[in-house]
């Protein structure tokens, strides 16, 4: 999941998105939450975990990877922080899986003889998601996370034809609204060099009212006030130039790691 953000904020998000991938999804999948969790006394950080809700019976727990990357390591990392965690918290869980999504399989590590007791196994689940089949062939949100792999070129298509199935079909347990926002999300970006009026006439739709146009806005705001912050502003003329709470601009004097342009 370190290797590609949009994946992160996506699954955080809509974590019930994974299970369209997967092939025996638990029965619970919208209360699933997704979460970085940190692997106790090691310098491990499993970044896409899905944790099942407390209700849950049984209590099945996904360990995710998104590699966009080459990474002849990534196997070795991703399954001993997955079993240490399961070691950490014992008792727990009734059961486990593992899902590693790859755009190809030029990018799975060659080495699949070391750790072949995992990957012949029915818990591990490997996602190719370019042998998935035309985006027409496939469900909705099937279809987004393809998105994710398209062409720039390509992508602006795909994008418009997957909004208008998206009027026009049902679109499961995600509302319509919640899936154009995730096609928005991803187009701002794959073309994060573009306006939002320039997204808006590729996408044909005003995405002001997105959540992700909202938090690229809030964002601005916040390294605006950084900035003004740096030139000796006080904290009230600075929340009130940029229309941010005073609370907000006191937690960005008071911790300026927490600018997103120092991140």
């Amino acid at each position: 999941m370190r290797r590609d953000s949009i994946y992160y904020k996506i699954f955080q998000r809509f974590p019930e998105l994974l299970f369209e991938l997967v092939d025996e999804p638990p029965e619970q999948t919208q209360n699933y939450r997704f979460e970085s969790i940190e692997v106790k006394e090691t310098a491990f950080r499993i970044d896409g975990v899905f944790l099942p809700p407390e209700s849950a019976t049984p209590r099945i727990i996904f360990f995710a990877e998104v590699q966009f990357q080459k990474d002849e390591t990534l196997y070795h990392r991703f399954f001993t922080e997955s079993m240490m965690y399961l070691n950490q918290n014992q008792g727990q869980y009734d059961d486990w899986y593992c899902v590693v999504i790859f755009p190809s399989r030029t990018l799975e590590p060659t080495d699949k003889k070391t750790h072949r007791i995992f990957l012949n196994s029915d818990q591990v689940q490997r996602i190719y998601l370019k042998e998935l089949g035309t985006p027409e062939q496939q469900p909705i949100g099937i279809n987004l996370m393809q998105l994710t792999i398209a062409s720039k070129k390509a992508m602006a298509e795909q994008a418009r034809l997957l909004i208008e199935r998206v009027q026009l079909e049902e679109t499961g347990t995600l509302p319509k609204n919640e899936v154009i926002d995730i096609i928005t999300t991803i187009a701002v970006y794959k073309f994060s060099s573009l306006s939002r009026e320039e997204v808006e006439a590729m996408l044909g739709l005003n995405i002001e009212e997105t959540r992700i146009y909202q938090d690229l806005e809030h964002q601005t705001k916040l390294k605006t006030a950084a900035r003004f912050l740096s030139m000796g502003y006080s904290i009230s003329e600075v929340a009130k130039g940029v229309d941010l709470s005073v609370e907000e601009v006191t937690k960005l004097a008071s911790n300026p790691s927490s600018n997103p342009s120092s991140q």
